[in-house]
């Protein structure tokens, strides 16, 4: 079964707290670690949660500190422990010039490769068995979204079909699985198509990074497994929360439900919910009736396959 499973590293917004690193979050997508945004102490985080550093590519929503200056310890870790695989590091217009300033900060050179991309709303990265979307969103300064989304799976093996054409079981039944055609000692050809169901839905995985509620996101979280979702505010501090281009708890919860998002994660708090966000689980579950929790650092969530 091809795993899922999302690590939260830091759920603060702005600033640590005793509870509460900066934004990382750890996310394992079949045979890749993938890290999306690396705030300041995440390479601990990681150690402390046992995600492992065999770290593929590194996703940052934008370019705020608190998002990105982790990765200038972490990259130094990955060098001492004798890495010499490339890295990929992502993220908006400004990328190339900060992460390459954040790579070389220091004396010591890099024992591996390190590619810097810029992305834009709309472009997508390929990965084997699913791709990585950037969303374009509403904050500050340039910044993204991420939308992981799995490839189609098979449609289910039908056992007595296959039988009743003749395919003897074995490696021909694997064969139609994997969509390939099996020619019978008769001379027919079985195709998968003949065999296998209806192609089933791959997973979808939303983060919001840092935003104001828009469009975009709504249209990425379509029907989404899970939407990851900054509620940075409550309901008390909306006039804080479009100053600073941030979301409540309800705002976010409004994406999920507008989206039908099946699922919703709420993350980077500000420090007056560090140790109580009942307020904004509260407002959430107000707007948006499914599965809405609070993320805390340490959290894990795997999200299964779809039937």
């Amino acid at each position: 079964m091809s795993l899922l499973r999302l690590t939260f590293l830091g759920t603060s917004a702005a600033q640590p707290t005793l509870h509460r690193n900066l934004s990382g979050l750890a996310v394992k997508a079949h045979s890749d670690l993938l890290l999306f945004d690396c705030g300041e102490g995440s390479q601990r985080q990681m150690v402390r949660y046992g995600t492992g550093f065999t770290v593929d590519a590194v996703f940052f929503t934008h370019f705020h500190a608190d998002h990105y200056l982790g990765i200038i310890g972490f990259l130094r870790t990955l060098g001492m422990t004798g890495r010499s695989e490339p890295i990929h590091l992502y993220g908006p217009p400004s990328a190339k010039r900060l992460l390459h300033q954040a790579v070389h900060l220091g004396v010591e050179s890099m024992s591996f490769p390190v590619e810097i991309h810029e992305l834009k709303d709309g472009d997508v990265v390929p990965r084997k068995g699913y791709a990585v979307h950037a969303v374009g969103v509403d904050h500050r300064i340039n910044a993204l979204g991420y939308a992981l989304v799995e490839d189609d799976r098979p449609g289910r093996f039908n056992l007595d079909v296959a039988r009743s054409l003749g395919v003897p079981e074995g490696p021909s039944f694997g064969k139609l699985q994997r969509g390939e055609p099996v020619t019978l000692e008769d001379g027919r050809t079985v195709k998968p198509e003949d065999v296998l169901g209806a192609p089933r839905p791959g997973r979808r995985l939303v983060i919001s990074g840092d935003t104001r509620p828009c469009p975009s996101l709504v249209k990425a979280a379509k029907d989404a497994d899970l939407l990851v979702h900054e509620s940075t505010f409550s309901d008390d501090e909306q006039e804080r929360a479009v100053e600073t281009r941030h979301s409540t708890a309800r705002e976010a919860a409004r994406v999920a439900r507008e989206a039908g998002a099946r699922r919703l994660v709420l993350t980077h708090l500000s420090s007056r919910h560090d140790t109580d966000p009942s307020k904004l689980l509260t407002q959430a579950r107000e707007e948006y009736q499914g599965p809405v929790e609070v993320a805390f650092d340490g959290f894990t969530v795997e999200l299964p396959l779809r039937d």
